[in-house]
């Protein structure tokens, strides 16, 4: 379920001090009902990768498409992602947050499987994880947080973006319908039935 953005603002992570600068896209509840400490699984399954039937068929053929598209214009190249085009968000890391656990390395999404970490994990609490990826159109957040509810935990989602300039902006803005109808529901459903058969 998609969330308004206070959801995610009027929470206390503590990602809100260390990306200010970034933009908040998108904010959804995981259909992930869990315990206090069912916090580790749920990134082992977010970042397992799965087989590619797992995914619905039009949710894996957007992520090929992109893919290609990526190739086609050189969107991805390693000079224009991290430690390239910009910093990692670990270069602002409190001494605590730096030495503590990382968290894991989403290494493959549908369409898409390299040696090298797609979106490489910033750092890891107790309740909250960020991971990130960067290219030629922006500078992206995958922040997964484990919020209390009334019946115990559930897990809530919020992507948050630095645009590469005008272009990055135009590429966010053309994406977005595909996003909010297409790849956020799918992908809820299907962390939905991992989640249910872990369960």
């Amino acid at each position: 379920m998609r969330l308004p953005d206070e959801a995610h603002t009027s929470y206390p992570w503590l990602i809100h001090a260390l990306a200010p600068d970034f933009e908040l896209e998108d904010v959804w509840a995981l259909p992930t009902p869990g315990r206090r400490d069912d916090f580790p699984q749920l990134l082992d399954q977010f970042v397992a990768r799965g087989r590619p039937a797992d995914f619905p068929v039009p949710f894996r053929a957007l992520f090929a498409l992109r893919w290609q598209l990526g190739r086609l214009f050189g969107w991805d190249r390693a000079g224009d992602g991290l430690d390239g085009r910009v910093t990692s968000l670990r270069d602002r890391l409190p001494s605590h947050l730096a030495e503590g656990p990382r968290g894991p390395d989403i290494r493959a999404v549908p369409g898409r499987e390299t040696t090298e970490p797609i979106f490489r994990s910033v750092y890891k609490t107790e309740d909250e994880w960020v991971a990130e990826i960067a290219n030629r159109t922006m500078h992206g957040l995958l922040h997964v947080g484990w919020v209390p509810d009334d019946d115990g935990y559930h897990a809530q989602m919020a992507v948050l973006v630095k645009p590469a300039g005008a272009f990055g902006r135009a590429y966010m803005a053309a994406i977005k319908p595909f996003r909010l109808a297409i790849v956020y529901p799918l992908l809820l459903q299907t962390i939905d039935r991992r989640w249910q058969a872990l369960a």
